[in-house]
This record gives structure tokens, C-alpha cells and sequence, in this order.
């Protein structure tokens, strides 16, 4: 035998308002009905009838007397606090509405090279946060053929990419300079000599996968014998700090292993320093008003750095 499903009631609409709850809400946060009547520019009959509606409506009361004013009761108490999320959602709906309208978007994605630096990416989301702080973002977080597949398949809104494909423009953003570093306690430091690359044959370089589907390239291979492949930037950091081995890594993101002494820059006779730069890459030809923010954001803070 089936055992019986349960049947549920039939979905209804809300018993009351926004205009109630608002109502309501003034006459808690303005200490008055009185107060909550001017501030909500209604009568005060109309704001003392919602409250009075409330209660039929919900068979509660929200608020009892005690000696001269009115205290909210422990139903009251849970009614405002849930009330006001209420009245901000409704507003964020709105909001989000009128940015659609006005070709603003509800959601960006973001398609970021591990490269690019957090601190700037961070101060960027900060400034975009502050005009519109009903927008969305998803990052993407990539590296090398993974970012440029996401602009490929124009997975993205905004890409931060070390390469621009064909067809599209790329902005300039930031030019990165990639060091060669090892622990200081490291053979190749015991050296006691500049380097050459050969020196390079008998020790273990660490890499970062790249996260593209073809997996094309792991970064700037050197004729080592021995490579661990990560697939996490900080993981290959943590992985040369502890001694493991060799790797070139964008100065500015180890600038504080570089001072606390667990990174040190590896000398050469030739200098194997390389500059990168990355582009901002918008896949798409018309970039909606938030994207258009986001971009300008993240120009300022390179421009500024």
C-alpha cells in the first residue's frame, strides 16, 4: 500500500500590507503614533487604524501599556524585528528593478587571473560596493588559458586577463614583475655564486596549473627535472616558503614573505626578472551600467596603486 501523501493549503496572499508593516515599524522607530503620522505624512487616524488592523488581522497584540507608554509585547518584539527585514527587501526589490530599467545589472561576473593583485582587487570591490550596493559578483578566479576561455565563451561581463584574443580590445590594467625566489635556506642560495638557468636542472620549480580546459601551459617552465604542479596560487607560495622549491611570482603578492625573510629573490648573472601585463577584457560589445562601474573601479585602483 502507498502511503498517503500529505496535502498542503493552497498558497494564499499575505494578510497584511507593506503599508501596515511601514506603519507599524514608524510607530516603533519615532516612539509615537503622533510621530510616525508626520514622518510617514499620513493621519494619525490612518496610522493608529493599520496598527489596530494588524492586530485583528493576526488575532495578537503588539503592544501593552505600562505605566504611562506603550511597551511592545514579546509578539511585537518579533513582528518589528521581521517586519523591518520585510520593509528593506521590499525597498531592495524595488531598487533592483529600477537599475534593470535603467541598465543597471543584478549580477556581474568577473573573471580574474590569479596574478592580479587581492589587495587591489579587494579596494575595487570596496569603491563598486558603494555605488551600487545591490549588485551582485561572482569571480571567476583563473589562470592563463582559463581566463581567456571564460572571454571565449563569453562566460563573463569583465575579464582581468594576461592575454587579449583576437578581435577583442584589452585594456592595460597593471604591469606585474615576476622574481625568481627560494627559502633563504634553500641549495640554491648556499650556492655562494650568481646563478646561471643550468643551475636550475637538479632542483624542484613549482608551478600553478592552468585552469583551462586544455591545459596548454602550468606558467614559466625552466629545464627542472622535478615540478609540483599546484592548483592554488597561495598553495605554490606556502609550498616555496616551507623550502620545497624554486618559483617566479609577481613581487607584489609576496612582498610580506619577502620582508618577514621566508622569501628570498634568487640571484642571477642575467636578470630572469619578467614583466606581465594584464588587460581588462570585456567579452561582450555592450557592457551594461554596473559592469561599466566595475570596470572604471578597478582601472582607479591600478591607476592609483
Amino acid at each position: 500500500m502507498k502511503p498517503k501523501i500529505p496535502s498542503f493549503p493552497v498558497s494564499r496572499l499575505p494578510l497584511i500590507s507593506l503599508d501596515q508593516w511601514a506603519a507599524f515599524i514608524a510607530v516603533v522607530d519615532f516612539e509615537g503614533y503622533a510621530q510616525a503620522s508626520e514622518k510617514l505624512h499620513k493621519s494619525q487616524s490612518a496610522i493608529t487604524y493599520a496598527v489596530k488592523k494588524m492586530e485583528d488581522l493576526l488575532a495578537v497584540e503588539l503592544f501593552q501599556i505600562q505605566g504611562r507608554k506603550a511597551q511592545l509585547t514579546d509578539v511585537g518584539r518579533l513582528l518589528y524585528s521581521r517586519g523591518k527585514v520585510l520593509i528593506e527587501d521590499a525597498r531592495d526589490l524595488e531598487a533592483a528593478a529600477q537599475r534593470a530599467v535603467s541598465g543597471w545589472e543584478s549580477e556581474i561576473h568577473l573573471a580574474v587571473e590569479i596574478l592580479f593583485p587581492q589587495t587591489l582587487l579587494q579596494e575595487a570591490l570596496a569603491k563598486f560596493s558603494q555605488i551600487s550596493p545591490g549588485t551582485s559578483i561572482e569571480i571567476h578566479e583563473a589562470v592563463l588559458s582559463g581566463t581567456v576561455e571564460l572571454i571565449l565563451k563569453k562566460k563573463v561581463d569583465l575579464a582581468i586577463s594576461p592575454q587579449v584574443p583576437a578581435g577583442m580590445l584589452g585594456i592595460p590594467l597593471i604591469e606585474l614583475h615576476l622574481i625568481p625566489v627560494a627559502n633563504p635556506e634553500h641549495a640554491l642560495h648556499r650556492l655562494g655564486r650568481p646563478l646561471k638557468i643550468r643551475d636550475l636542472r637538479q632542483h624542484c620549480h613549482l608551478l600553478v596549473r592552468d585552469s583551462g580546459e586544455a591545459r596548454t601551459s602550468s606558467g614559466n617552465k625552466v629545464n627542472s627535472q622535478r615540478r609540483w604542479i599546484f592548483s592554488q596560487f597561495d598553495t605554490s607560495i606556502q609550498a616555496a616558503r616551507a623550502g620545497h622549491g624554486f618559483a617566479w611570482y609577481p613581487q607584489e603578492k609576496i612582498a610580506d614573505y619577502l620582508s618577514d625573510g621566508t622569501l628570498k629573490e634568487l640571484a642571477f648573472e642575467d636578470d630572469v626578472s619578467q614583466l606581465i601585463t594584464l588587460y581588462l577584457v570585456a567579452p561582450q560589445e555592450d557592457m551594461g551600467l554596473g559592469a561599466q562601474a566595475l570596470s572604471q573601479a578597478l582601472r582607479d585602483v591600478c591607476k592609483n596603486r
